[in-house]
């Protein structure tokens, strides 16, 4: 049966359906987890795997929404791996914070970037893009946490693509700018 086919009936409540989509999209969703968390570096010890496994749970335990496609399911997984990512990072960093005494700023060795930091500050700074403009703030989740190419996008999206192009250069931009000028650290 078709991915599109399967994510349909998903949508209208037929949980056999799921059992059929997963083996349809594993793999697929392994090469987005693997590219996640090539992305992240050191910053997260999550195994491929149970990245997708954590993104899986989260789909199955959400309310389904109207997928338009393969592509815009890809996408959606895609958000909730990123997701995982973050709420992993803020465990991890509420732990650091948690594990003694009181430091002050300045007792706190300057180790470098932060991969932790760094992921949280893109998603704080994502969050206030997809807020502002929520166009330019899904293309780049379309992008860089799905791989969409513009042309997927401007599918999913029902826009033309020299306008995707456009909109998602003037996003990194604005992304790079943000997260230079304020050190890795979004601001509002």
């Amino acid at each position: 049966m078709h991915v599109t086919q399967l994510l349909r009936r998903l949508q209208a409540g037929d949980q056999d359906a799921m059992n059929a989509l997963i083996p349809l999209v594993y793999d697929e969703l392994k090469k987005l987890a693997r590219a996640h968390l090539r992305r992240e570096a050191n910053a997260i010890t999550l195994q491929t795997t149970a990245l997708v496994h954590e993104a899986f749970l989260k789909l199955a335990g959400s309310q389904h929404p109207s997928y338009e496609n393969r592509a815009h399911f890809y996408g959606i997984a895609s958000r909730l791996m990123r997701q995982v990512l973050v709420d992993t990072a803020r465990a991890r960093a509420a732990e650091k914070r948690a594990g003694g005494r009181e430091m002050a700023l300045a007792d706190v060795p300057d180790e470098g970037p932060q991969p932790d930091r760094t992921l949280l500050a893109l998603d704080d700074a994502l969050h206030w893009l997809e807020k502002t403009d929520p166009q330019k703030g899904r293309l780049i989740e379309m992008r860089y946490f799905g791989g969409m190419t513009a042309e997927e996008s401007s599918m999913a999206l029902s826009i033309p693509v020299h306008i995707v192009r456009r909109d998602l250069r003037l996003a990194q931009a604005w992304l790079r700018r943000e997260m230079a000028d304020n050190n890795g650290s979004a601001s509002r």
